[in-house]
């Protein structure tokens, strides 16, 4: 059942023809075919609107929860009129793109997804606040550390999907906080960073050297 379905979301196109050809052969050759063959038309109408309009977005899903980005990056370049996509489906598309472009530290390309993912509309708050905290992370990596600060404030602004998430845009807000000598600002998102009690082994690396920093700024 999942290779049929695979089959019918990659060849809508062809299968629409097929579909409009068959149609055209029962109305010509069959007496009242009209009568079946618009059930052929209809199909093929939904399959041309699916195409444009879904693409292979669900497939794309599928092989990311399955840990195969190759298969996943490849159903993305298949997408040639992502302008075309229903508005959930066009910020999902570019949401997956920036994550690819982020991975190759290619974050010209990442950042500029991430936008066209919040212009299309990101209808989840947490997903939203994901993307900002993305964006504050890239503009860091860029240097540009005012950017950075204001996209990571409105990320914890409009919430993350999780704990871990949250600690980590604290910890970046933190770090820009010390890079400006704005000691009362660092302890207060250091303190923020500790409550979110994060679970990631990383995360909770970073907040023990922290530790050993503020622990020797006065105040």
């Amino acid at each position: 059942m999942t290779s049929l379905r695979r089959f019918i979301v990659l060849y809508r196109l062809p299968l629409a023809l097929a579909m409009i050809a068959a149609g055209v052969y029962i109305t010509v050759a069959v007496k009242h075919g009209i009568w079946v063959s618009w059930i052929f038309f209809l199909l093929a109408i939904l399959m041309v609107v699916a195409h444009f309009m879904i693409g292979p977005i669900t497939l794309i899903q599928k092989h990311v929860e399955d840990g195969d980005l190759e298969g996943a990056q490849a159903l993305l370049n298949r997408v040639k009129y992502p302008n075309l996509l229903y508005k959930p489906v066009r910020s999902a598309f570019y949401m997956l793109k920036s994550n690819f472009s982020t991975m190759s530290e290619n974050f010209e390309d990442a950042e500029a997804d991430i936008r066209k993912s919040i212009d299309a509309g990101i209808g989840d708050k947490n997903v939203e606040g994901g993307a900002y905290l993305q964006l504050g992370m890239i503009s860091y990596k860029k240097g540009n550390k005012k950017e950075a600060y204001e996209h990571l404030r409105k990320a914890v602004s409009l919430g993350l999907p999780d704990k871990d998430s949250e600690a980590s845009a604290y910890l970046q807000m933190c770090s820009i906080c010390g890079e400006r000598r704005d000691f009362r600002g660092m302890k207060q998102y250091y303190m923020k960073a500790k409550a979110c009690k994060p679970k990631n082994e990383m995360i909770l690396s970073q907040i023990k050297e922290m530790d050993k920093y503020i622990s020797r700024i006065p105040g």
